[in-house]
């Protein structure tokens, strides 16, 4: 009984922090542009802190064979945002909610269902990448309005982070470090944003900020690649230090890079403007974030 009362509140204890960290993510998220909104929202901010206490649980190895399974999930989750980008310029939050969650599904199971190396999880992120970027291109530029925050908004947030945990440390008991790496990167600060956040800003601006999220993806897989090597060797918590810095920086990377790419933009944009040509337009590098001018870009 005692032991049975020390689980559950060590449970509900892990479920509260992982919930007050995703909830602050998305509160930032959603007061953020669409480009620095996705490259939050695409840090290991809910499967994270799952790794994190599975490595409490689990020995090295049994975090190193998690992320080996959570790698080719990356492959479904970036299918997931394009399914919802699609059909987030047409249809209602549920609809395109569930569109993509269903996609999700039926790829995790086809994943799990093969047996993986490293080297083959990074050969499928890379053709899922190099298919869904191009695709995800034309909607990324678009305004995030403001948004007013409802009561329950925060409620439903930390329920289905809470959920979330709940459900990996209790399957990591019960059914091992595969299932567990399948559950814990499932994309729960995505599905959330779109159920709360599409209703108020529109299906659209949203959208962008998934077509946005290709880049920061990319940098979660190579973590995961990297926790897999490194865990048996120098540990679980070095491991695990090491991924999420790769996350951290792969996702400074790309918005140091927007910036930079963005400056010849807004030269000539004032080029344009001095000449009074009402109409310019200018090419917009997909991690530009810009405080000052919003930049008009084609498709």
């Amino acid at each position: 009984m005692f032991l049975e009362a020390t689980f559950l509140l060590t449970l509900g204890l892990r479920m509260a922090i992982t919930a007050a960290f995703v909830v602050t993510a998305s509160i930032i998220t959603e007061r953020s542009r669409p480009v620095i909104g996705a490259l939050i929202t695409t840090l290991p901010i809910s499967s994270g802190p799952s790794y994190v206490f599975l490595a409490l649980d689990h020995d090295a190895s049994f975090v190193a064979a998690g992320a080996l399974a959570s790698l080719p999930i990356n492959v479904a989750t970036i299918f997931l945002g394009l399914t919802y980008v699609v059909f987030a310029q047409r249809r209602g939050a549920a609809v395109s909610c569930l569109a993509a969650v269903a996609v999700w599904i039926a790829l995790a199971a086809i994943i799990g269902a093969v047996q993986w190396t490293v080297t083959g999880g990074l050969i499928a992120n890379t053709i899922a990448f190099s298919i869904a970027v191009p695709l995800l291109a034309r909607y990324r530029h678009v305004d995030m309005p403001e948004v007013t925050r409802g009561w329950y908004d925060i409620p439903l947030r930390a329920s289905f982070v809470a959920a979330l945990v709940a459900v990996v440390i209790t399957a990591s008991f019960a059914a091992g470090p595969k299932i567990s790496g399948i559950i814990a990167p499932f994309p729960i600060v995505f599905t959330s944003m779109m159920l709360i956040l599409h209703p108020r800003a529109g299906g659209p601006p949203t959208a962008a900020v998934f077509a946005n999220s290709a880049g920061g993806l990319m940098g979660l897989g190579l973590a995961l690649a990297a926790l897999n090597a490194l865990a048996p060797q120098v540990g679980s918590a070095i491991g695990i230090s090491f991924a999420l810095s790769i996350c951290v920086s792969w996702n400074l990377v790309l918005w140091w890079f927007g910036r930079r790419m963005v400056a010849p933009f807004h030269l000539a944009f004032d080029r344009q403007s001095t000449g009074n040509k009402s109409d310019a337009h200018v090419a917009c590098c997909p991690f530009a974030d810009h405080p000052d001018r919003k930049i008009h870009c084609r498709d």
